[in-house]
């Protein structure tokens, strides 16, 4: 399995020596610890530097975009044309529902790290909360050039925003969400959604899958979601680890 979106650095439950160890013993070959703001597009290099599994991506996640500044982008293009490590450009995109950043703002750092992927030829890790209608018309005007497209991650928008995503080539993250109770309208996308744009994800520390709701999340919980999307698919556990391990590979090109 590959856990295409987490964040080792925010992880405080066990050492990331043991988490990493214990992520493999659970089959977990892969982890992408993911960037959201200035203060840790160092940190998730360093881990990703430090163990072999690990990758990293670099960019401002929308709740941080205030803080998006021509020194910033610097650092993000610089690290990701001099570090291999570096598979994506994320997180980025639009959040409506907290608006920690103004609308306008977040557009524009949205449209800027868009805009820097098309360059450096890399894939994007897209964040979207209560922002479909601006984050496809944004989407729209890259599509040309945006060689590697790139995934949905922690996908909970409309039917509308996925058959967009999945008709242009973007992949979908599923993540522990799809366990929960009240997750009808995630499940139903995942329905449409077909094995081969699907990429498994914790978003580890947040969104711990049942059974374990209440502890830390964590790599080595990725095994629940690839037991649910098989349940939920009617086809076997090997058949949805295996798919979605190429579809990461694909992707993130690891």
């Amino acid at each position: 399995m590959i856990e295409t979106h987490c964040h080792l650095d925010y992880l405080k439950q066990l050492p990331l020596e043991e988490i990493v160890e214990e992520s493999k013993r659970k089959g977990v070959e892969k982890i992408i610890t993911i960037s959201v703001d200035p203060d840790n597009f160092n940190k998730v290099t360093e881990i990703a530097n430090h163990f072999p599994e690990v990758y990293c991506t670099q960019g401002i996640h929308p709740h941080d975009a205030k803080l998006f500044t021509e020194e910033v982008y610097q650092g993000i293009k610089t690290n990701t044309q001099t570090n291999k490590k570096v598979v994506a450009i994320g997180e980025i995109g639009l959040d409506y529902h907290y608006n920690n950043s103004l609308p306008e703002v977040q557009k524009e750092v949205f449209k800027r790290q868009l805009q820097l992927a098309c360059e450096l030829k890399k894939p994007v890790v897209i964040h979207t909360r209560d922002a479909d209608e601006d984050t496809e018309e944004i989407l729209k005007s890259y599509l040309p050039r945006l060689t590697r497209k790139g995934v949905v991650h922690s996908f909970t928008s409309g039917i509308k925003l996925a058959k967009f995503a999945l008709s242009n080539g973007f992949y979908l993250g599923f993540n522990g969400i799809i366990t929960f109770k009240k997750a009808d309208l995630i499940r139903d996308v995942l329905a449409i959604t077909p094995l081969e744009q699907i990429l498994i994800e914790t978003d580890a520390p947040f969104l711990t899958p049942v059974p374990h709701r209440g502890k830390e999340n964590a790599p080595f919980y990725l095994e629940y979601i690839v037991e649910k999307i098989a349940e939920l698919k009617q086809v076997p556990v090997d058949e949805v680890r295996k798919i979605t391990t190429e579809n990461a590979q694909k992707l993130f090109q690891f």
